[in-house]
């Protein structure tokens, strides 16, 4: 999938998420606890996991890669459960010291996103620094819709729904948007069943940072092509620190343009081939 529709799909898993944790919400109900704090808290847990495990998953769905979604859906539920546990309860209490201003519940929400893109970052394939950007921007536009939809339609429950979608779907988005619009250097699959795929390499290019495998294995390849002329550990990318080098891991060979390799620097706009699959290297300067 291109890095724009990532954009679209971070999106929908985002609203479907808020659309999850309403409805787990409404299991409890917002009166669970006369304590409303108490209460916020583990509705909040609740709409956090939603949120964070569905766009968790959202990459490793889009590449094909079940392994990789379970990981990262398992990672961002965990934290999006802190992050909904800390930031609804924040949210409340600056309504409450504000003197009942919903715009203040906005400065909760943010953290929130926070958060969850934090999540993404490590288990994405962009930097921390852009997942928490994301987030907390999506994280402050998404509870400004919120605030709205709860207050503009009349039937608090839709309300609540329609604001929960919002958010999920904004803090989704912006995550995605900060990333594409962001990303240095990315390979796009130019063929094969992944024909389309583009997976952003910014965090492997850091000089001495962790390196990217291209294989066939999905747990042993960062980046998993399903082709069956493709070796379970294919090719190693290592970050250069501006750039990229390809190694060659496998006994049918590497290709650069045409040529194959043993190591090789990566010019952008290069064709890079490992068994069946075409992939083309693009890098952003």
């Amino acid at each position: 999938m291109s890095r724009r529709m990532r954009i679209y799909y971070y999106a929908v898993l985002g609203a479907m998420g808020g659309l999850i944790g309403w409805q787990l919400s409404n299991i409890l109900g917002l009166s669970f606890s006369s304590l409303i704090y108490l209460s916020d808290l583990i509705v909040g847990a609740l709409i956090g996991l939603s949120i964070g495990l569905m766009i968790g998953i959202a990459e490793g769905l889009l590449t094909r890669n079940p392994v990789h979604a379970l990981r990262a859906g398992f990672f961002g539920g965990a934290l999006g459960f802190v992050a909904g546990a800390v930031g609804l309860p924040l949210a409340e209490f600056a309504f409450q010291v504000s003197g009942g201003g919903a715009a203040a519940r906005v400065l909760g929400w943010g953290v929130f996103g926070l958060l969850i893109g934090a999540a993404e970052g490590v288990t994405g394939r962009s930097q921390i620094w852009k997942g928490v950007l994301g987030g907390l921007a999506g994280g402050w536009i998404g509870g400004a819709l919120l605030e709205v939809a709860r207050g503009w339609l009349g039937e608090p429950q839709i309300g609540k729904a329609g604001g929960l979608m919002l958010l999920g779907m904004s803090v989704g988005a912006l995550i995605a948007l900060i990333a594409v619009l962001l990303s240095r250097a990315w390979l796009e699959v130019a063929s094969g069943k992944l024909k389309g795929t583009e997976f952003i390499l910014d965090k492997f290019m850091k000089l001495h940072g962790p390196n990217a495998i291209l294989g066939s294995d999905s747990l042993k390849a960062d980046i998993v092509l399903p082709d069956p002329d493709v070796a379970p550990q294919h090719a190693i990318l290592q970050g250069q620190g501006t750039h990229f080098t390809l190694k060659d891991l496998s006994t049918s060979g590497t290709f650069i343009n045409d040529r194959r390799i043993s190591q090789a620097r990566i010019p952008t706009r290069a064709k890079i081939r490992v068994g069946n699959t075409d992939l083309v290297y693009h890098e952003r300067r």
